[in-house]
């Protein structure tokens, strides 16, 4: 998985392209948490426009991201996700804690 990091003031947007998966999830969480504390991020947008594929680790990637950001009373969302990934988030109630579009 591949990700490009987009920075507007305390706006972190997060573009996924490949399959977030136990590999992608793994390979990226803690770069996208140091980023998070470093620059003071306030709100996370994550652009699902590329990602064809999530498992359960990537549902625990974005959950985790959800934590981390909420403890700073920040928000996230999710954006442009097809419609297989967007059912899966559905099924999993990510939709209940994050603004999805």
């Amino acid at each position: 998985m591949n990700i490009e990091y987009i920075e507007s003031g305390q706006e972190l947007t997060i573009r996924l392209k490949g399959d977030l998966d136990h590999h992608g999830a793994d390979q990226n969480r803690d770069k996208i948490d140091e980023k998070i504390m470093k620059e003071n991020i306030n709100k996370i947008i994550i652009d699902f426009k590329k990602i064809d594929f999530i498992d359960s680790s990537g549902i625990g990637f974005v959950i985790g991201r959800y934590k981390n950001i909420r403890k700073r009373n920040g928000v996230i969302e999710i954006i442009n996700a097809n419609k297989k990934v967007r059912k899966i988030l559905d099924m999993s109630g990510i939709g209940k804690i994050i603004n999805i579009k």
